[in-house]
């Protein structure tokens, strides 16, 4: 498969972020932008100042508002917020060509169905070759050339070893896997796990009890990946430990900081409502909530969370339940 023009759906910071580094690649790459204002500040400024300031952009790039522009490409790489992917994807079906296939990017669960990203566009676009691109990225260093490892996870070898040689470089390392699940279950749950530390970080709980979250999170992360399909080595992988560990350590993390701040004590309608970026995170606990409750398996921080963000629980409430709960065995096939 010959590689030479890519289609970016969505001009967050990640889908810019990217939509730069790909075009540092040597593709000719369009970026859709819902939004005309950063589709102009792009073409004129190389900026998107809205969602990624202060940041120049490969002057290649070229954006549009037009979604039809976007899709006249050899890929087409989705990184809207995983709650508008549906509505994104529907849109494409009536004139996206059935062979264009797709590497997804958003991370997240829908909530209303409990579907991944990749059972979304399976159901909206059909049949065709689908990847996931996952792991620990943070657009502010992917867009200033940061070296950056991530998972490339497509069924078929040939396509993910097609996308890997577009789009990598000495800085940006795709490194390639074939279960699809894990990488998404990881950069989906990671999002929710990153809230409850920075809950930790709010409370000034200390380094032993992010260290505690993290850990006994990865363990839920693997649990829901073992009983979706996926494989347990794709979690220790960049897509679910290194994505989790990156998330779970940084105020630039969104799901982070947020839950820094809840864990001060503030309202989480005054936090969200002061960004122009989504805390995927508050969208994710509930759909991993209800899949885990549909799947049978045991994610109570993850549940905990869903219960904060979700169900107005107070924080202090969750904390205490969460540390009186049964002293256990460490690994799941001790009870």
């Amino acid at each position: 498969m010959n590689i030479e023009s890519i289609g970016i759906i969505g001009a967050g910071a990640w889908g810019t972020a990217l939509a730069h580094a790909i075009a540092g690649a040597g593709n000719h790459t369009v970026l859709w932008a819902h939004e005309p204002t950063v589709a102009d500040s792009i073409n004129q400024r190389h900026e998107n100042q809205l969602f990624l300031p202060n940041i120049p952009l490969n002057p290649g790039i070229r954006a549009t508002s037009v979604l039809e522009e976007a899709v006249d490409s050899d890929v087409i790489f989705l990184v809207t917020p995983a709650q508008f992917l549906r509505g994104v994807t529907e849109r494409l079906a009536s004139f996206l060509s059935g062979d264009v296939p797709i590497v997804i990017c958003s991370k997240g669960i829908e909530q209303k169905t409990g579907a991944l990203m990749s059972e979304v566009t399976l159901e909206t676009l059909g049949g065709r070759n689908i990847a996931v691109l996952s792991g620990p990225t943070f657009a502010t260093e992917v867009a200033a050339g940061s070296p950056t490892a991530i998972t490339l996870a497509a069924k078929d070898p040939d396509f993910g070893d097609a996308i890997i040689k577009a789009i990598g470089t000495q800085t940006f390392r795709p490194y390639q896997s074939d279960d699809v699940v894990g990488a998404e279950i990881g950069g989906a749950v990671k999002n929710v796990l990153a809230i409850a530390c920075g809950i930790a970080e709010g409370k000034k709980f200390g380094e032993n009890a992010r260290a505690a979250l993290i850990t006994r999170g990865l363990a839920e992360m693997a649990r829901l990946n073992l009983a979706k399909g996926g494989r347990a080595e794709t979690i220790m992988g960049l897509s679910g430990l290194g994505d989790l560990s990156l998330t779970c350590t940084s105020p630039q993390s969104r799901n982070y900081s947020l839950g820094i701040a809840l864990g001060k004590g503030k309202d989480l309608e005054a936090v969200t409502g002061k960004r122009s970026s989504v805390a995927e995170g508050v969208f994710s606990a509930a759909a991993v909530s209800t899949l885990a409750a549909k799947l049978r398996i045991d994610m109570p921080i993850s549940e905990s969370i869903n219960s904060v963000v979700n169900h107005g629980a107070q924080v202090e409430e969750v904390i205490a339940s969460l540390l009186s709960r049964q002293f256990r065995w460490e690994t799941d096939d001790r009870r």
